[in-house]
């Protein structure tokens, strides 16, 4: 063989080896742009999935809290409404404390000697079974009604916190 066609010969086997290369990096260039391809499918549907699964749960947690806050505001209306009556029946008892169409008047304890500090009142026509009461003084009656009132509006606002917090701590 002379060295003209050793040379023609290297240089086939040389194109020969180089397209065989080039053939055999297209064919990797499809399969793995085939599977990048596939895992790109796959990622996609990967997180549609994740995202139908938190809109879901948004869904879900928005409705819990709507209720949640229907109830709230039911549970409020109901404690203010036992506010607003409290303080009418408690502005009522004044008036009428105030038009002396009311007396407010407390037991006496009976004292085994028979003698009582406090002069009690008799009404001219009244029968009173029980023991001996004392009528209070109209200004003292109003102050009393005062504290009574402060303290009813005091157990409405308490049972309001505790069904607040009722409802609030309770995991749905």
């Amino acid at each position: 063989m002379s060295p003209a066609t050793l040379k023609v010969a290297l240089a086939g086997v040389l194109a020969l080896l180089l397209l065989t290369a080039g053939g055999v990096w297209k064919v990797q260039d499809w399969r793995y742009g085939r599977r990048l391809a596939e895992q790109s499918v796959a990622y996609q549907a990967d997180l549609t999935t994740i995202g139908n699964a938190a809109a879901a749960q948004q869904r879900t947690e928005q409705a819990k809290r709507l209720a949640l806050e229907q109830r709230l505001t039911a549970s409020d209306q109901t404690h203010h409404e036992a506010l607003t009556n409290a303080q009418k029946d408690q502005a009522r008892l004044r008036d009428r404390l105030a038009t002396s169409d009311l007396r407010l008047s407390v037991l006496l304890a009976e004292d085994s000697t028979g003698g009582c500090s406090v002069p009690t009142a008799t009404g001219a026509g009244g029968v009173v079974h029980g023991g001996t009461r004392a009528r209070l003084d109209p200004a003292h009656a109003q102050r009393i009604i005062g504290i009574t009132g402060d303290g009813d509006q005091g157990l409405i606002a308490l049972a309001a916190c505790q069904a607040y917090v009722k409802e609030v701590s309770v995991r749905r």
